[in-house]
This record gives C-alpha cells, sequence and structure tokens, in this order.
C-alpha cells in the first residue's frame, strides 16, 4: 500500500515562509511527476507547482502563476520526497495542500492533505 505523508503546514504572518513536504512510502516505484496542489474553501483544487523527474530541465517545472517567484519545488528522488517552499506568503495563499505524485505506468497517489493558513 502506498501513502503519502505531508508535513510542514501551519498558520503564519503574511509575508512569511513555510516549507511543506510529502514523503512517499510502500511500493511506489518510478515516480515521472511530484507535486503540489491547493484547494481553499468553496474553490476548486488547482496546481501550485510540479517537478517532473528531468528535475531543474527545461519543461520540468511548472508553477501557477500565482505563485511564481514566491515558491520553490524541488524533489529528492532516493528519499521518494517531494518539497514546496513558499517564501512571500499571502493571505489568499490559505488552503488545504495537497501532495501528489504519478509515475510512469500513469498511476496517481495524493497525500491526506495540510492546512496552511495565512493571517494578515
Amino acid at each position: 500500500q502506498v501513502q503519502l505523508v505531508e508535513s510542514g503546514g501551519g498558520l503564519v504572518q503574511a509575508g512569511g515562509s513555510l516549507r511543506l513536504s510529502c514523503a512517499a512510502s510502500g511500493s511506489i516505484f518510478s515516480i515521472d511527476v511530484m507535486g503540489w496542489y491547493r484547494q481553499a474553501p468553496g474553490k476548486q483544487r488547482e496546481l501550485v507547482a510540479a517537478i517532473t523527474s528531468a528535475g531543474t530541465g527545461a519543461g520540468s517545472l511548472n508553477y501557477a502563476d500565482s505563485v511564481k517567484g514566491r515558491f520553490t519545488i524541488s524533489r529528492d528522488n532516493t528519499k521518494k520526497t517531494v518539497y514546496l517552499q513558499m517564501n512571500s506568503l499571502k493571505p489568499e495563499d490559505t488552503a488545504v495542500y495537497y501532495c501528489h505524485m504519478r509515475t510512469y505506468a500513469r498511476n496517481n497517489y495524493w497525500g491526506q492533505g495540510t492546512q496552511v493558513t495565512v493571517s494578515s
């Protein structure tokens, strides 16, 4: 059984920073894409950032326009872990953040979500 366990969420003031982590365990191999999504109350889940197995090469990183320049996604393949460094946080970043991983075999896995609350 595959589990994605997120950590690092919490309450922070506007302008502050948080670092989210998501570690995969169980029978998950050949992870192609790792990413973070978020869902605010009353809104649809949206992609925040994603990184492919190519790492930092061209086309391997994807960010929502609203977080470009403030958030940075990275991954550690040996640890099957993806990170999201969030700087200059704004109240509109408040949401439940979900980790997502997709293997080359097109199997999709989701974390349980971690709450991020940014106070003004």
